[in-house]
């Protein structure tokens, strides 16, 4: 049984977006053709460079890493792991609200496939909201994080999203940004204690930015309670822009415990939307991709190395 946690730095770019990409990348419905899943393989592939490119420009090869699915990242977690990266993939179906696992029952045999560096899961969880949901969703994670604990050499990364239920927004008449730095901080501690105590240990929590240090270090206090002196914490970037998530970087880096973070769609969206577009070229996205996730790195590690 491996010990939890995991506290090295870690510098993640995902792009396991899977509906995302159908609907409002390419703007497709429905059950995909093999010529269509090919293209957002394709243009995954773009990202993926682009993540090579900033390691040749200097990021830590040691700590840096992707995060891509399966079905259309299959060839790509293949050659990262070949290449030495770390990898994350992800083990929920995409855009429920409702966690489950993307491949049911098999989830076990698709996680050793490819033996990622760490198995994530998206989950949507407030402590005040249905009840029944939440037991339901902790009952499965429950049963993955035994599953990595005491079976397999993958750990266990968890991106919690707490959406605002609507008595918590009317609190705050509706002001989304009020939520955010108000009732959410509190909201996450609670998710993970009671995460914790249903029986679900991540060795990495991905968390949503939060805009101040002292909610960090609570966040961090939850995580590592109880003995999980090893666990870590990274901020995911919400699709907000590069403003904003070098903001968030600042805030958490300096808090000890934030080992670093996991930013997507401000990585790549706008150049990959504009390489496909026609208004750059694919060498130009590539470099532009991999400048932002050298960027947040830079951010990330000057503002944890000035709070030392």
């Amino acid at each position: 049984m491996k010990t939890i946690g995991y506290n090295e730095p870690l510098y993640i770019q995902p792009f396991d977006h899977r509906g995302s990409f159908e609907t409002k990348m390419f703007g497709w419905h429905g059950d995909l053709t093999e010529a269509q899943t090919a293209e957002i393989a394709a243009a995954k592939r773009v990202i993926y460079d682009g993540f090579k490119w900033a390691i040749e420009a200097g990021v830590p090869k040691q700590h840096a890493g992707i995060l891509v699915d399966e079905q259309f990242g299959a060839a790509i977690l293949r050659d990262a792991k070949s290449e030495g990266f770390m990898t994350a993939c992800p083990a929920e179906k995409s855009g429920q609200d409702e966690f489950d696992f993307e491949y049911g029952a098999d989830f076990a045999a698709h996680i050793e496939k490819f033996q990622p560096t760490f198995s994530k899961v998206l989950v949507r969880y407030n402590v005040e909201g249905d009840p029944a949901l939440n037991r339901g969703q902790a009952d499965r994670l429950r049963q993955l994080s035994d599953y990595l604990r005491e079976k397999s050499q993958s750990r266990f990364m968890f991106e919690l999203l707490v959406p605002a239920e609507k008595a918590q927004l009317d609190r705050v008449k509706g002001d989304k940004k009020a939520y955010d730095v108000e009732i959410r901080p509190p909201l996450m501690v609670r998710a993970i204690e009671e995460l914790q105590d249903a029986g679900v240990e991540p060795d990495v929590w991905k968390i949503e930015g939060l805009d101040r240090r002292e909610d960090c270090k609570k966040i961090v206090e939850v995580a590592t309670r109880g003995g999980r002196t090893q666990v870590g914490c990274i901020v995911l970037g919400r699709g907000e822009d590069d403003k904003k998530v070098h903001e968030w970087l600042a805030t958490a880096a300096g808090v000890k415990g934030f080992i670093g973070f996991a930013v997507g769609r401000t990585d790549f969206w706008d150049p990959l939307v504009n390489f496909r577009a026609g208004k750059i070229s694919r060498d130009e996205a590539v470099a532009e991709i991999g400048g932002h996730y050298r960027e947040f790195v830079r951010v990330f590690q000057t503002s944890a190395s000035a709070q030392q």
